[in-house]
């Protein structure tokens, strides 16, 4: 299991992500016997939060340890950064850039798109293409909306701390996921710390590292959302579809959870 962290934006020059290893944890630690739990894309994280009812609130003890404050960034006062994944290695093979995405605060904006700053700290950037779809929660609007201080949903192909967006969901009145990264006790990366070999809700028994098949398109919309939703704070940098239909959402630049169990109606069930 591993972490990426986000580089800032690359609109007029941003420096690109550093990279580090992180170490994986072993199958051994799934422990707990688990299953894996519609969504509307254009209603973003705002009603993707509903997916909070499935998932079960034990993870309030882990959020003391979570090293996030109150705002949910990172107690570190060095700016995170992006942890890959190397292909192959565990949450299905990864030979390149998949689907995914992350949700966080507009830091800045320029003409090809944007940066922002997930609830833990990582800077990501967001390129926009002739393509990305905008929408204000559940209504379609324009790139115009996305402005400083905006908390937004982004979906598209991810390659590290870069994301090229296919749609971006303004959410008003949002957190930037603060609020349920906070609740969920997602704990930000810093390098040399180990991740933890906890789990919470339902993870299934059987689940082997690497196992399943990279998916693409409104699956993946779907279950990245639903992962959000929940364990805001961390970039999803792929989404795999398990033997038996359900999903495991990747997620990097976070010490914990690295795994997140999305069941085929895409409700959140389990971390680890």
């Amino acid at each position: 299991m591993n972490d990426h962290d986000t580089t800032g934006r690359s609109t007029a020059g941003s420096d690109p992500a550093t990279t580090a290893a992180q170490a994986h944890r072993p199958s051994a630690w799934r422990s707990l016997p688990k299953k894996k739990g519609t969504w509307i894309v254009a209603a973003g994280m705002t009603c993707a939060v509903a997916g909070l009812g499935v998932f079960s609130a034990s993870t309030s003890s882990a959020a003391s340890a979570s090293g996030t404050s109150a705002s949910g960034t990172s107690a570190a006062t060095s700016t995170p950064t992006a942890t890959p994944t190397a292909p192959g290695s565990g949450g299905g093979a990864r030979s390149g850039p998949a689907a995914g995405g992350s949700t966080g605060i507009v830091d800045t904006t320029s003409a090809s798109g944007f940066t922002f700053a997930t609830a833990t700290g990582v800077k990501v950037t967001v390129d926009e293409t002739a393509g990305t779809a905008y929408l204000r929660g559940t209504h379609p609007t324009s790139a115009s909306a996305v402005h400083k201080g905006s908390s937004v949903l982004v979906l598209g192909t991810v390659d590290t701390a870069t994301i090229t967006a296919t749609r971006v969901v303004v959410q008003p009145g949002g957190d930037g996921g603060a609020a349920a990264a906070k609740k969920s006790g997602v704990i930000p990366f810093q390098q040399g710390t180990p991740s933890p070999t906890k789990s919470v809700g339902k993870v299934p028994s059987d689940y082997t590292e690497g196992e399943g098949t990279v998916v693409s398109g409104t699956a993946a919309d779907q279950a990245t959302t639903a992962a959000q939703s929940v364990f805001a704070g961390g970039i999803v940098d792929r989404v795999v579809k398990l033997a038996d239909g359900e999903y495991e959402v990747h997620n990097i630049s976070i010490n914990w959870p690295h795994h997140v169990f999305v069941s085929k109606s895409f409700k959140v069930l389990g971390a680890e």
